[in-house]
């Protein structure tokens, strides 16, 4: 289990968990959480977005959120929602007319696409004061033909409800509004990318059944993931085909560098093939980690 930020794109936390440790366990997502709080920088803490997926919606995890808030400091959350008879029968006293259109990420229209507000119309307790439902259809596709419930199967739809508190961000025109917040939440969807950069930086091959050293594995690969994504981040900004790059593409053209390192002089020389097509932009990088200000 593990947490991500969506502008750095480093690891915060991470626990490493028995095989058989349950999706929504409440104990370990706040730890993971308050790891993940406790790594951000108090400049930044100010204001914090947490999404989750549906494994997070829980009564505890909710109200950890809402507690977070401050004087000083802004938490709000967009969290998965499984869907019950309940909520079923809340969708369906939706009127036709209260269904909008979605948005993509660039924010053109989605055709085919629809979300609703669900606030007020689903009537369990027990879950934070002021939370907002947000459900979403969309026509099923072959794949998911065979998940349906029985309501989806008679609407000829399949929903998904995302939970939130915002209700507004300030000075941020339609923050409010269902399209807005669609795309928010459905924009946590990019940690799947995360996911799978930091199993391509070792993640994916544990070397031992010792509890231990998967730990330490862990915490070594999570090491090189942050380093790949913060060398990104400070020197390849301005690089179109480095900026985003995968781990692969990096060793192929940074980290396996065709290169000799020299001594000469009691001075070392890294000589570097001439003819290597990302010669210059591993020089311009080198430069700019030695400009770095020292961290104090």
């Amino acid at each position: 289990m593990a947490a991500w930020p969506a502008n750095t794109d480093e690891c915060l936390a991470m626990e490493l968990r028995e095989g058989n440790a349950g999706a929504n366990t409440v104990a370990d997502h706040l730890r993971v959480l308050d790891a993940a709080l406790a790594q951000i920088p108090r400049s930044s803490q100010a204001k914090i977005l947490v999404r989750v997926d549906g494994a997070g919606a829980t009564h505890g995890l909710l109200k950890r959120r809402q507690a977070l808030n401050t004087t000083r400091r802004t938490v709000r959350y967009t969290v998965g929602w499984t869907i019950t008879p309940e909520d079923e029968r809340a969708i369906a006293r939706l009127p036709e007319a209260a269904w909008e259109t979605s948005l993509r990420q660039d924010g053109e229209v989605q055709e085919g696409y629809f979300v609703a507000e669900l606030t007020g119309l689903n009537t369990r307790e027990g879950w934070p004061e002021g939370m907002r439902l947000i459900v979403r259809r969309v026509k099923p596709s072959r794949r998911h033909l065979g998940k349906l419930t029985a309501f989806e199967q008679k609407t000829g739809w399949r929903y998904s409800v995302t939970a939130t508190n915002i209700r507004h961000m300030g000075h941020i025109a339609g923050t409010h509004q269902v399209q807005f917040l669609d795309v928010l939440h459905r924009d946590h969807a990019e940690v799947e990318d995360r996911v799978r950069t930091n199993k391509a930086m070792g993640l994916a091959n544990q070397p031992s059944k010792s509890w231990e050293t998967k730990a330490s594995w862990m915490l070594t690969a999570n090491l090189a993931a942050d380093l790949d994504a913060w060398l990104r981040l400070l020197t390849l900004h301005d690089q179109a085909d480095l900026a985003d790059a995968e781990p692969d593409t990096m060793r192929f053209r940074l980290y396996h560098l065709p290169a000799r390192l020299a001594h000469h002089a009691r001075r070392r020389h890294l000589r570097i093939e001439r003819t290597w097509p990302w010669a210059q932009t591993f020089t311009t990088s080198w430069k700019r980690i030695n400009n770095l200000t020292a961290a104090t």
